[in-house]
């Protein structure tokens, strides 16, 4: 049964700088690159070298730990460099990209006629089966586990987000619902397809067939997975439930219907740093130097993230967009002090509280950067945390019972349902300044281990 949530714990962080309801195409991008960074736990073994021609779905890497796990080229063009870090490590994976898209020929097919086994081969035979991740840890799916559930947010509730329904309109509906039938056949389970509860949804998710449409409404994060799934289906030790977004459901219906690897992708370019934040189509991987430069990069000092302002990753002005990305977000860096400004009144200062009067208007928006105002202090019970937490989990307790890497404790405590942006609120309010996303991360690489 279709389930209506309201969730109260959270927090809106309203900010300046949301992109104007207006899609731009830009010439296609000269360069693109993949990062095996985007993908927590997979160890990349190179099948191209430098000088070697792609297509669009040519697979470039596959996983060291898991053979079958493969990983495709975007786009068509040569492979112009392999950026290694420290031990040889792979950062980057850069291609220099054909003025028009040459894709891989793959023989279409309808889900409905193919096995679980057939849909799950053609997925990672062409490098998009790591469009479908799991809950434990935020990793790419084990495909030889079978899921309890399959999830979609259909919204995103992060500051700054784009809005999926303006992503999707216009859309074919028949590919999207193709790429449901694909996952359908993937679980014993449901497919829950979750849309904003607060506004109308957008044809294509109202239409969707063989999915339960439920609805949440509510501050950040309500939008976020891991809180769908908390309310929904939650996980416990031994289970796994799989998630896809839903511009990459589309991807998926394309490989079936229309025999392609089409990575193609919307995003929204945000932030108060922007002079014209709007929507654009283009690619996985897209160098941002082109988008940043149409949107009118403001001069300064700026911090530019693949992503949203609590959970992304910070990039260069010529850097490229994260592989799971559907926003670039530009503020101003915060490296300035300033004197005695908790006696200033501050009207123009964010706050959970009622620290500072700006709380007389709820519907401000803010131009925040960088600052912290202030170090790390001793990490402390304030409660904070639990007010923007909207799960039935002790967030401090599990936090400190990773710290002292207590294994027994972090799963009683819900480890295996949390990842780092789970906690992105609890780092913004921290007054401790604790870093709580790294703390997550930590706490899952000790499970994993203990696990294997």
């Amino acid at each position: 049964m279709p389930e209506y949530i309201k969730i109260k714990n959270g927090l809106n962080i309203r900010l300046t700088g949301e992109a104007n309801k207006q899609l731009s195409k830009l010439p296609l991008a000269e360069v693109f690159a993949i990062k095996p960074s985007d993908f927590p736990g997979v160890t990349p073994k190179l099948l191209l070298s430098e000088g070697d021609e792609v297509l669009a779905g040519s697979i470039l890497f596959f996983d060291k730990n898991n053979e079958s796990l493969k990983f495709s080229s975007p786009v068509s063009g040569e492979i112009i460099e392999v950026r290694r870090g420290e031990k040889r490590k792979i950062l980057e994976i850069k291609i220099l990209a054909d003025k028009e898209i040459k894709y891989l020929e793959i023989d279409k097919s309808n889900p409905d006629e193919l096995s679980r086994e057939d849909i799950i081969q053609a997925l990672l035979n062409y490098g998009l089966w790591p469009f479908i991740r799991q809950r434990p840890f935020g990793i790419i799916a084990n495909p030889s586990e079978t899921p309890k559930s399959i999830f979609i947010s259909a919204f995103d509730s992060n500051p700054l987000a784009p809005d999926i329904d303006f992503i999707m309109q216009g859309v074919h509906e028949e590919t999207f619902q193709t790429g449901l039938n694909a996952l359908t056949k993937l679980t014993n389970g449901n497919i829950h397809l979750n849309i904003d509860g607060s506004k109308e949804a957008t044809s294509i998710f109202k239409n969707s067939k063989g999915v339960i449409l439920n609805k949440f409404s509510g501050p950040h994060p309500a939008g976020n997975i891991g809180v769908q799934i908390h309310h929904i289906d939650p996980v416990n030790k031994g289970e796994v439930v799989w998630y896809v977004n839903p511009q990459d459901v589309l991807i998926i219906g394309k490989l079936f219907s229309d025999g392609k690897y089409d990575a193609t992708r919307i995003i929204a370019l945000t932030g108060s740093q922007v002079s014209h934040p709007k929507y654009y189509k283009t690619v996985i991987g897209s160098s941002v130097k082109n988008i940043l430069k149409d949107g009118g990069l403001k001069t300064g000092e700026n911090r530019i993230i693949s992503g949203n302002v609590l959970s992304g990753n910070q990039i260069q002005e010529d850097g490229f967009l994260g592989y799971f990305d559907s926003q670039i977000t530009v503020i101003p860096e915060g490296r300035e002090s300033e004197f005695m400004g908790w006696l200033a009144p501050g009207l123009d200062k964010f706050s959970m509280s009622r620290s500072f009067f700006s709380w007389l208007n709820s519907n401000k928006k803010y131009n925040l950067n960088t600052n912290l105002h202030g170090e790390e202090r001793p990490f402390v019970v304030t409660g904070q945390y639990e007010k923007v937490f909207p799960m039935d989990i002790y967030p401090v307790q599990l936090l400190k019972s990773i710290l002292i890497e207590d294994i027994e404790m972090m799963e009683q405590l819900g480890i295996y349902e949390v990842v780092e942006e789970d906690f992105a609120l609890c780092e913004f309010v921290c007054t401790s300044k604790i870093k709580s996303q790294e703390i997550i991360k930590r706490g899952i690489e000790i499970i994993q281990k203990e696990l294997n």
